[in-house]
């Protein structure tokens, strides 16, 4: 059987409520799979590079899977629409990743084929996943899923020529490139033995570190060998992967583990509304965020932790602001590594400041006259700071050189950033911030001084707060859960 996806109309049905994918975005499964398929995809030389290069995942690891589940969520949904902005959204995200890798390989994260093995990743783990888990799919539920994402596929390129048509020709395709093309990259190696084990708490666990430090430190290896226990034989013999004693069958048991979800009542678990509710900040209007008997219990088993631990432990890194420490700002590292750092690779380059205005895009939605105009104002930004701070000629910028000369991030282009970004979100043009268009960008209670201001966030307020963070001099502002926290 063929899986065309030529026909608008033939499209059109492969997305929405009633589609496979939408079946498992809600599954407990559905996790595992996305660890898996997101290490077959970064062991792919290309998009090894370009995560290593670009990719927020290591210091951002929960605002990017929010914003990974919520693109997905737009592309699998109903709406043509919005499919197509958030298509043309990605394409343009992509368009900006190209370079080369430490063997001096290039890489571009718009090639054909590339963007067609993420893709063939995701169907891959998705029917790897229900086989795991005692529930395998049949063929007519596979070939199913398979035409809803070539039809994914196309949404993004136009068409889904560089994946087989059939899919009794996919199989092989698969074989082909874990045989030949993957290799034991930096990115899958940060995701399978870094990431985990240093996986910063999401913000609603922030306040109890020792709690959520003991839960990783079982939860991390125990994710790693599940993860690499279900990739595929040929590239964990490829990629020399160790083989943990007794991996297969606790890989087994969490994948029959999470099965069982479909005994639980429909709507149940909601997997947008968990990852939502876990990056929201504390000070959130959210209702979420305030959910009292959570915080209570939460603060409760952090407690009672700290009287089970020994006293010899070292205890978890105070990740406090300075503010609530009683100091008047951050210090230069703790800036540098908590928010101008963004890709977490100890230096500060252009894919950093790309990286911040990725996230106030995405948070915005804006448009692409908009999206390049907030670009262009991180680029000559970027250009500023190199010209200031690069003192060794290197391109970037190290931790030494930054604190070496703070003073200079507050010049004219970060002005300017600060002067785009407040016209990206006053999207009725009045000449001020209300609201509606604050939580927008910040998701978080409008903190102002409503009987002086009107209520509204004046343009000279809106640059001298923006300025002030992104220069270091204040902490504990909107920026902090937008741009700093994990």
């Amino acid at each position: 059987m063929t899986t065309t996806t030529t026909g608008t109309t033939d499209e059109a049905s492969f997305f929405g409520p009633d589609s496979q994918f939408s079946a498992f975005f809600d599954d407990p499964r559905w996790a595992l799979a996305m660890i898996r398929a997101t290490v077959l995809e970064a062991a792919h030389p290309q998009i090894g590079a370009a995560l290593v290069d670009n990719s927020t995942f290591v210091a951002h690891p929960w605002r990017r899977l929010r914003n990974t589940f919520l693109s997905m969520r737009r592309m699998f949904g109903a709406d043509p629409a919005v499919r197509e902005r958030e298509a043309a959204r990605l394409n343009r995200l992509h368009a900006r990743m190209s370079g080369s890798d430490s063997r001096g390989r290039a890489y571009d994260a718009m090639d054909r084929a590339t963007r067609a093995w993420v893709v063939a990743t995701l169907f891959e783990s998705a029917v790897t996943m229900c086989r795991l888990s005692g529930q395998p799919l049949g063929q007519d539920s596979m070939e199913r899923m398979y035409a809803e994402y070539r039809a994914f596929l196309a949404a993004l390129d136009g068409d889904a020529e560089e994946l087989p048509e059939d899919l009794n020709d996919f199989w092989p395709y698969f074989d082909r490139v874990v045989e030949n093309e993957l290799e034991n990259t930096e990115a899958a190696r940060v995701i399978l033995y870094r990431l985990f084990d240093h996986l910063p708490a999401p913000a609603l666990l922030d306040g109890a570190p020792a709690l959520w430090a003991a839960g990783r430190a079982i939860g991390g290896p125990l994710l790693g060998a599940i993860t690499v226990a279900s990739l595929p034989e040929p590239y964990r013999r490829r990629a020399g992967l160790p083989e943990t004693p007794g991996a297969s069958t606790l890989m087994q048991g969490a994948y029959l583990a999470a099965g069982l979800a479909r005994f639980l009542p429909a709507g149940w678990i909601n997997a947008e509304s968990i990852i939502e509710t876990l990056s929201l900040s504390p000070d959130s209007d959210d209702p979420r965020a305030r959910t009292a008997a959570l915080n209570s219990r939460v603060k409760r088993a952090a407690a009672l932790l700290r009287l089970l631990t020994p006293l010899g432990a070292d205890p978890e890194p105070d990740r406090s602001s300075p503010t609530d420490r009683g100091e008047g700002r951050r210090s230069a590292e703790e800036f540098f590594r908590t928010v101008l750092d963004q890709t977490g690779d100890g230096l500060l380059d252009w894919p950093d400041l790309a990286a911040m205005a990725r996230e106030l895009s995405t948070r915005l939605d804006l448009d692409e006259p908009e999206e390049t105009r907030l670009y262009d104002a991180f680029a000559a930004w970027w250009r500023e700071l190199q010209a200031a701070l690069d003192t060794d000629g290197d391109g970037r910028v190290s931790a030494e050189e930054y604190a070496a000369a703070v003073p200079s991030l507050a010049g004219p282009a970060l002005i300017r950033v600060a002067e785009v970004l407040f016209e990206a979100t006053d999207r009725d043009g009045s000449g001020s911030i209300d609201a509606v268009e604050y939580r927008a960008l910040f998701r978080t209670a409008f903190h102002r001084d409503l009987d002086t201001t009107d209520g509204t966030y004046g343009r000279s307020a809106f640059v001298g707060d923006f300025v002030s963070f992104m220069s270091g001099r204040r902490t504990s502002t909107p920026y902090d859960p937008l741009l700093a926290d994990a």
